[in-house]
C-alpha cells in the first residue's frame, strides 16, 4: 500500500481508494487470512459505505453475518476479527478510523 494513501496508524485515509487487493494487503498486516466468510463481511460493509458514506455500526455487520451465516453466528465478526471491529474489519474494508 502507498504511503501517501494512509494515516500514521494504518487506515486508509480516502475509503473510495479501496480495491480487493488491499484488503488482502491490511489483512495479511494483521495476520488474517480472508475467507468467504470474510469476504462477506467486508462486501457487506463496502456497499453500506457506499450507500451512507459512512461506515456500519458493528450490530449491522452483526445482524448480516447471522443471517447470511446462522443464527448461532451472532458473534461472528469477532471471530473473524478478533482484535477487534475498528482494529481490523474497518481497517481491512477501507474505512476510515471511527
Amino acid at each position: 500500500m502507498e504511503s501517501e494513501l494512509i494515516d500514521e496508524e494504518g487506515y486508509l485515509i480516502d475509503p473510495n481508494k479501496w480495491y480487493a487487493s488491499a484488503a488482502e494487503e491490511f489483512a495479511r498486516q494483521e495476520d488474517i487470512q480472508l475467507t468467504k466468510d470474510h469476504w462477506n463481511a467486508i462486501y457487506f460493509m463496502r456497499q453500506y459505505y457506499g450507500e451512507h458514506q459512512v461506515a456500519p455500526y458493528v450490530r449491522h455487520v452483526m445482524k448480516h453475518l447471522a443471517d447470511h451465516c446462522g443464527n448461532e453466528s451472532r458473534n461472528k465478526i469477532f471471530e473473524l476479527f478478533p482484535y477487534g471491529y475498528v482494529k481490523q474489519a474497518c481497517k481491512i474494508t477501507g474505512m476510515k478510523r471511527l
